[in-house]
């Protein structure tokens, strides 16, 4: 064939070559990351580029009592008690603790609790201890529980007063069940709820889901925080039923959770077992159903498992999606305080008894204490 006739073919074949190449590029080895622990039907969802929320949370905090005297304070005026964990802490748009007591200077214990109680737990710390919490971080607090009583409305009221005055967020009461707030140019709705005296009513279901509806038409993202179920070692698992302790109904925290995200809820917190419990992403929202002790001086116990001191780091997408987290592990005694846990024993426990509790939680935890989100 003349070369003046071949020209246009050769032309054309190398144009076809051209095609195919951007097309249908070299195929790459694709690289195996899942999780040796992943069942072969799970698979795991990868975070969402997008702005993302950082979220810390522990759960409750009681740095001591100056009630009756001044013995069962820290020798340091508390100023010590979030060292080992700043690193965590901070650096963070979010960071949640349970308040378990007041901040009161002076004041007797309410009559009512005298009568019922055995041995008196009165939780009543030095005012300008709040400033221990504004230095470590925390910028949202929950009242909901059964210490924030001990010393009545003086107590509420003065808690309230510090917290206001240092800028701290704070919700649970009764007369103030919620909370709004912008960080970085989020809108979040916080209201926290126990079975107590004087607190946001854990039991009354409308009004829970009323709370957090209204809260969800008007902020971003919606943080719920409860304190329920039973409490100490026998109380771990979660029997997804109403729990009773001494003679008190402390809810069916399962069914409170479910509701709550159901309403608008994107983040629920639990405290008030004073034990780890299992986590859960129910709708694409997390459930940590109990972050446990995290900084409780004296009066509460730390031995055993109830020692264990998670703190758990969440990461949201605008949406309130759970897209990946963190549990990092704590410890604490009554002698050397909060320390650092390189085991990660409150992280394995929390997966134990996930596990254990959930047959798809809808998660996955490493044993490092990474939280996966995964579909099945």
């Amino acid at each position: 064939m003349p070369m003046l006739y071949r020209l246009p073919i050769l032309f054309c074949f190398s144009f076809l070559l051209l095609i195919t190449a951007c097309t249908n590029p070299p195929e790459k080895k694709q690289a195996n990351n899942t999780p040796a622990q992943l069942p072969a039907d799970t698979v795991t969802i990868k975070p969402i580029t997008d702005t993302t929320i950082t979220i810390a949370a522990v759960g409750d905090m009681m740095l001591g009592t100056s009630y009756p005297d001044s013995t069962h304070l820290p020798p340091d005026s508390g100023r010590q008690s979030f060292r080992s964990a700043l690193k965590d802490l901070k650096n963070n748009d979010i960071i949640f603790g349970n308040l378990e007591g007041t901040l009161l200077d002076t004041g007797a214990a309410v009559a009512y609790k005298l009568q019922h109680k055995s041995k008196g737990y009165f939780f009543r710390m030095p005012t300008y201890y709040g400033g221990v919490f504004k230095s470590a971080g925390f910028n949202l607090i929950s009242l909901a529980n059964n210490h924030v009583d001990d010393f009545g409305k003086p107590g509420r009221k003065s808690t309230a007063k510090i917290l206001d005055s240092l800028g701290i967020n704070y919700a649970g009461l009764r007369v103030k069940p919620s909370a709004t707030f912008t960080v970085k140019g989020i809108k979040y709705g916080f209201c926290a709820f126990s079975p107590n005296s004087q607190t946001a009513p854990l039991l009354d279901r409308a009004f829970v889901k009323g709370t957090i509806a209204a809260l969800k038409q008007e902020c971003d993202i919606v943080i719920v925080s409860f304190h329920g179920g039973g409490e100490g070692v026998p109380f771990e698992h979660i029997p997804c039923v109403p729990e009773y302790y001494v003679g008190e109904n402390r809810g069916n925290v399962n069914a409170f959770a479910h509701a709550a995200i159901d309403a608008g809820a994107d983040l629920v917190l639990g405290n008030g077992p004073h034990v780890s419990r299992a986590m859960e992403v129910y709708k694409n929202r997390l459930i940590a159903y109990s972050l446990g002790n995290f900084c409780t001086y004296k009066s509460v116990s730390v031995l055993g498992v109830c020692g264990l001191a998670p703190l758990l780091k969440v990461t949201l997408n605008k949406k309130g999606h759970f897209l990946s987290g963190r549990i990092v592990s704590y410890k604490q005694s009554h002698e050397v305080g909060l320390l650092a846990d390189t085991a990660n024993t409150a992280a394995n426990r929390i997966r134990l008894l996930t596990k254990s509790d959930f047959e798809l939680p809808g998660l996955i935890i490493a044993d490092d204490g990474m939280i996966t989100r995964v579909a099945y």
